[in-house]
């Protein structure tokens, strides 16, 4: 009990002249002071709690897309009649499933209605499938029509596969070769299909290249020797190996696969992309590192009598290191609880922020443009892209946001710490005598 109080004594006295030099500092010969250490760490971690959230934004459209209507969670094959009741029976008493729902798919050179041609992906599935799968209705927005694929001649497309087809609502397209089996033409113009809807994701290349049929129609013409998969989608998508595992226990003549399998190399390109964007942005604390570095190795030696004199009263070398340690944290904890705060704010209003952006660099241009040219005034524009980042909204994970600021709280940390080593390296009668 003793020693926990003189624990709290020996912190206070040292927080106190921590807190005393620092106030003496702003009116002293040090270049730099604990304000704007604190506010360089403030703008470091503003900035990267955003970017990240940005970055993050625009990965999670692309991969809430490709999980969602493309990939699903988990994709299970070689499901036969006699253990297709049972597994879908088991899937649907498992927590962690939210949904599982058959699928055909096949490739397809498809016509359109005034001679466009494009390569397409057919994907068969249950014509509720919008009632039955939340996420792919979330992810699947309608531009034209409805996502209507009840009847066996209805498909829809998507909205970039739409335009290179020259096809509308309500326009009839042609699937002329379609792979399947042997039983199935490779080439037929029989298989003529109405466009009920055209609809648009987060992902290009799924806007580009994806039609959808229903499972009675991708029966009948993708043949019989068509394979028919099942797509689960789960609660998390981090346990998918759990899952896995399950379904190769009681199951082990099926074929599973788990989305980390399905755009490996994009995933990973993802990665890399926003691990070398954190790394980049945290050359900020670096520098302010090294800045709070010079500043205290300044402070020490402006401070060396005042530190002789309280070694002569009895502090000890770690208590008068703690002292400048003390200030380094605070300088952090300033900082970062500054930074984590605007950082937030920015994130939760990044449309409003994008849209100022855009506004600003406008009206800017057209004032210049005005006043040096002012014929072509006229065609001055905002530039789209900013109302393209305005749209997608910023994702903020707690555990990025945490990380950030611990690291805005060691970086002046250590480089207090590092400034103090040597703080006693002179004797006090070195020092005294010197003075």
């Amino acid at each position: 009990m003793i020693r926990k109080i003189n624990n709290i004594f020996r912190f206070r006295w040292i927080a106190f002249v921590s807190r005393r030099f620092s106030r003496v500092d702003r009116k002293g010969r040090s270049a730099v002071t604990s304000f704007f250490a604190s506010l360089g760490i403030c703008f470091g971690i503003m900035t990267l709690i955003v970017v990240m959230s940005v970055m993050n934004g625009f990965q999670m459209e692309f991969k809430d897309a490709i999980m969602e209507i493309s990939s699903y969670h988990i994709q299970v094959r070689g499901i036969t009649d006699d253990t297709e009741k049972s597994f879908v029976s088991w899937c649907k008493s498992e927590k962690d499933i939210v949904s599982v729902n058959p699928f055909y798919e096949a490739q397809s050179f498809t016509v359109g209605p005034s001679g466009g041609q494009a390569a397409a992906l057919i994907r068969a599935l249950p014509h509720d499938i919008a009632e039955r799968d939340e996420g792919f209705a979330r992810e699947v927005l309608m531009v034209s029509g409805s996502f209507s694929i009840e009847d066996e001649d209805e498909i829809v497309l998507g909205s970039s596969l739409a335009d290179s087809l020259g096809a509308r609502t309500g326009s009839e397209v042609t699937l002329l070769a379609l792979s399947g089996g042997s039983d199935v033409a490779l080439l037929s113009r029989e298989r003529r299909f109405r466009v009920s809807g055209i609809f648009h994701s987060g992902y290009a290349d799924i806007n580009a290249s994806y039609a959808f049929i229903n499972l009675e129609s991708g029966k009948k013409n993708f043949g019989r020797s068509a394979e028919k998969a099942y797509g689960l989608k789960l609660r998390h998508e981090s346990s998918d190996a759990h899952t896995i595992g399950k379904i190769n226990k009681l199951f082990p003549q099926l074929s599973v696969v788990s989305w980390r399998q399905y755009n490996r190399s994009f995933f990973g390109v993802l990665r890399v992309e926003k691990n070398m964007l954190m790394i980049l942005v945290l050359l900020i604390f670096v520098v302010v590192a090294i800045n709070i570095y010079s500043g205290m190795r300044r402070l020490v030696y402006e401070r060396r009598s005042e530190i002789s004199i309280l070694a002569a009263l009895g502090g000890k070398s770690g208590e008068v290191k703690s002292i400048f340690i003390v200030r380094g944290f605070f300088t952090g904890c300033a900082g970062a609880v500054g930074g984590v705060l605007l950082g937030l704010a920015l994130c939760v209003n990044i449309g409003s922020v994008f849209s100022f952006a855009s506004g600003a660099m406008y009206w800017t241009q057209y004032f210049f443009t005005l006043l040096f040219s002012p014929e072509n005034a006229f065609f001055v524009r905002e530039n789209p892209m900013f109302m393209l980042y305005a749209s997608v909204p910023a994702r903020i994970f707690p555990l990025e946001v945490f990380m950030i600021a611990l690291f805005g709280i060691a970086s002046p940390l250590a480089a207090s710490y590092a400034a103090s080593r040597d703080v006693l390296k002179m004797t006090v009668a070195e020092v005294l005598h010197d003075e």
